[in-house]
């Protein structure tokens, strides 16, 4: 590794190696799922793109999020499924060690020569570093080999996600907790973990380590897990940690944090919880704090405001996609912006005959807008039972002014329920926009698998189907797809 450049003499001179300007049609910041889907699509009209990525390719999803958290969450949901299926032995406790190699198989070790070589097979550039914005289509990636000066001819796609936040407690910060990195990737299972937080990933790693024997404690501030979610969606999730022995405190206020010999001791305002390791998990910020947005006119640490071409107004050459721009929180639907603002970019800034070509296969313009964005959003929580919506809430759409009725329907009266299981628990409702005859707005899933549920509902709201339509849609039998068909009973179809 270079320490320095070196004079004609062959004397290191101790200052950082600056290496020759770098020139790229289109520089995508971050290569993670979002960045390479947005580089794959950029260079489709024959633009010359670069990813640039400080860590892993890759990105969160594939090392410390989605991938590994559901490594650790299924081997739980496999075996209370086995418990509740009549003639299945109890196959007992978790093989803890087991469970970890297979996260560590699932996350390939955290290496990612394989994501590397597929950046390669596209034909993109992969510059690791850390790149800054010195001005106009102007970037410096900074890494252990020096300084990269790389000029942007057409356009920025800024994908570099987001990051946890650490709340302003006392004592916080320098007890050294644990993030959703720290947690998915544990090398030990801690005998006591503290979960401050009530969301998605609060819930799912509560859920995880309390199948792999923590004894875990949830500190939510709110009256139920699951805030942005139906409430009766939180209040099964709620019911189910505390059957399985987590204790959840509702309406918690941490005061102060001190980690010591013991522990992590977190005072609450009547009560101290002390516990082996704290996890905190209350939510997550744009990573836009050190990217030098200041010299193009934007402001450090605020997502990027784009429009529905992902576009940044007013600045016709950069782009932003995924958690940055504050829109969206989940892999799929950064995946989904990225193909949008990858299409925009190798329609606008390709060759002219490539260009041409691709916009006349795109068909509509409107594929060039991430409309989905606004109203079609889906969103799994892989806890047992599992949570599954798209769209709006009832509370969403009644405060989005729309007038709405809710249909719900017991998902255990279902024949296909009955075969899964006897002890079958869950629920299901949709939400309809009376003034479109109920076309529907937004759908939620509660119960065992109930992510496989959620396409068709997220097909029903993208489409603005009413219910009337779907009554066609014949549902097989015994799935318990079949609710789809008692949503159109109990509408009164």
């Amino acid at each position: 590794m270079a320490t320095g450049p070196v004079d004609p003499a062959g004397t290191d001179t101790g200052e950082p190696m600056v290496q020759a300007q770098r020139t790229f049609d289109v520089v995508v910041l971050g290569g993670g799922a979002v960045g390479e889907n947005a580089a794959d699509r950029a260079s489709r009209t024959g633009l010359q793109v670069a990813l640039v990525e400080g860590a892993l390719v890759g990105g969160e999803c594939s090392y410390w999020a989605c991938m590994p958290s559901k490594a650790l969450l299924r081997p739980g949901a496999a075996r209370d499924a086995a418990r509740r299926t009549p003639g299945v032995a109890d196959p007992g406790d978790l093989d803890v060690a087991a469970v970890l190699a297979r996260r560590d198989e699932i996350t390939n070790r955290w290496d990612d020569s394989s994501q590397a070589d597929w950046v390669a097979s596209a034909g993109l550039t992969l510059l690791r570093g850390h790149a800054r914005f010195t001005g106009p289509r102007a970037l410096v990636v900074e890494s252990d080999e020096g300084s990269l000066p790389v000029e942007a001819r057409r356009a920025v796609i800024v994908a570099t996600g987001s990051q946890p936040t650490i709340p302003p407690v006392e004592g916080l910060a320098d007890a050294r907790p644990w993030t959703s990195r720290d947690a998915t990737s544990a090398r030990h299972v801690p005998a006591r973990l503290v979960v401050l937080g009530g969301g998605v990933v609060a819930c799912e790693l509560a859920t995880a380590f309390a199948s792999l024997g923590s004894d875990v404690t949830v500190l939510v501030r709110g009256q139920r897990p699951l805030a942005g979610a139906e409430p009766f969606a939180g209040e099964a999730v709620l019911d189910s940690l505390r059957s399985r022995g987590v204790r959840v405190v509702l309406g918690a206020q941490t005061r102060s944090v001190r980690r010591d010999d013991d522990g992590v001791r977190v005072t609450l305002e009547d009560e101290v919880v002390t516990a082996d390791e704290l996890l905190v998990a209350t939510g997550r910020h744009p990573r836009t704090g050190d990217l030098g947005l200041e010299t193009i006119g934007l402001e450090p640490g605020r997502p990027i405001d784009v429009d529905d071409a992902l576009a940044v107004p007013d600045v016709p050459w950069l782009f932003a996609v995924g958690d940055v721009t504050g829109r969206t929180g989940t892999t799929h639907q950064g995946k989904y912006d990225a193909r949008v603002a990858g299409d925009v970019v190798a329609a606008r800034f390709g060759s002219d005959d490539a260009a041409r070509a691709a916009e006349a296969a795109a068909g509509p313009w409107s594929r060039y807008r991430a409309s989905a964005d606004h109203a079609a959003v889906p969103q799994v929580v892989f806890t047992d039972p599992e949570v599954a919506w798209v769209g709006l809430t009832e509370r969403a759409a009644r405060d989005a002014g729309l007038d709405v009725r809710v249909v719900s329907y017991d998902l255990a009266n279902l024949a296909g329920a009955s075969v899964i299981s006897p002890d079958y628990a869950g629920q299901a409702q949709l939400v309809l926009d009376t003034a479109r005859d109920d076309v529907v707005v937004g759908a939620t899933f509660v119960g065992p698998d109930a992510a496989e549920m959620l396409h068709a509902a997220t097909v029903a709201v993208v489409g603005e189907l009413p219910l009337s339509r779907l009554w066609h849609a014949v549902p097989s039998y015994p799935t318990v797809s079949e609710v789809w068909l008692r949503f159109a009973e109990t509408a009164g179809l």
